[in-house]
């Protein structure tokens, strides 16, 4: 085993430092009492309360929540089954073509998949707004979905299922009952993957919003336009806390589940 040393440390530690040190900084300047984002002029909490009055990013931040809640939800359901298909299909006809299809958007530039949905929707006289922008993400979010739960299921004890099975359980549910509850961190992992990745995203959002659902990383990228206000800063912070909060509640709701998998498992050898 090899010792941990300084080298690998430093590494470490600058790594750590490229990534986290401006949204340190960030957050440090959302309490800034000055209107100048440069300037420290003393802790003041004045920009999260003007943040809270301002209709324009709050109705931003609406139409981003339910956009990124609705289009995870529906990537998750449709990543899950294509994984299982995959993983559970075995060979038929069309599998590479399905798989190609479903891997496409993971390496597809985003500006040719807004472009090209946009293309979509205006040929088929779709109008642009919060339906467009779910239908959007939900298609480039769904592969990350399966990506994950695939490989869950390629690791998953097809005996589980078979043990079900042979108790008279039917196939749907042998899935509902054994193999979802198992494959669950790695749904949950996805959701929050396509979660996020709705959350961010800008340059499909810009595509396919209307002038009737404008997203938050829309708003912000027109309001730095005119320059970086406090309240942006607030905004990000808030941000920032929110997937913060997320990401450590999913990593204890699977370790738990990991854990109480693993007593069961080893219940079941004594017994």
């Amino acid at each position: 085993m090899r010792r941990f040393s300084w080298f690998n440390a430093t590494s470490l530690t600058l790594g750590f430092v490229f990534l986290y040190l401006p949204m340190v900084i960030l957050v440090i300047y959302s309490f800034n009492a000055s209107k100048l984002v440069t300037v420290w002029a003393g802790f003041s909490t004045r920009w999260y309360g003007e943040l809270m009055q301002n209709e324009a990013f709050l109705d931003a931040a609406w139409v981003t929540l339910q956009v990124a809640v609705s289009s995870s939800t529906i990537a998750t359901v449709l990543g899950t089954m294509a994984a299982y298909v995959l993983v559970r299909g075995g060979r038929f006809l069309g599998r590479t073509l399905f798989s190609g299809m479903i891997y496409a958007p993971l390496v597809m530039p985003e500006v040719i998949t807004g472009l090209s949905l946009l293309l979509l929707f205006i040929g088929i006289g779709l109008d642009r707004g919060i339906f467009t922008i779910v239908l959007a993400h939900t298609t480039f979010s769904m592969c990350y979905v399966s990506v994950v739960v695939s490989s869950r299921l390629v690791s998953f004890d097809k005996s589980l299922e078979e043990a079900a099975r042979d108790l008279g359980c039917t196939p749907m549910q042998s899935f509902w009952l054994v193999t979802l509850p198992i494959i669950a961190p790695a749904v949950l992992s996805g959701w929050l993957l396509a979660f996020t990745l709705s959350l961010d995203d800008l340059v499909i959002a810009s595509f396919t919003a209307g002038p009737s659902a404008t997203t938050l990383p829309i708003k912000i990228f027109s309001a730095v336009r005119l320059g970086v206000s406090p309240e942006i800063n607030a905004l990000s912070t808030i941000m920032i806390a929110i997937v913060t909060v997320g990401v450590i509640s999913a990593s204890l709701v699977s370790k738990r589940s990991v854990a109480r998998q693993q007593r069961e498992e080893l219940e079941a050898v004594k017994s």
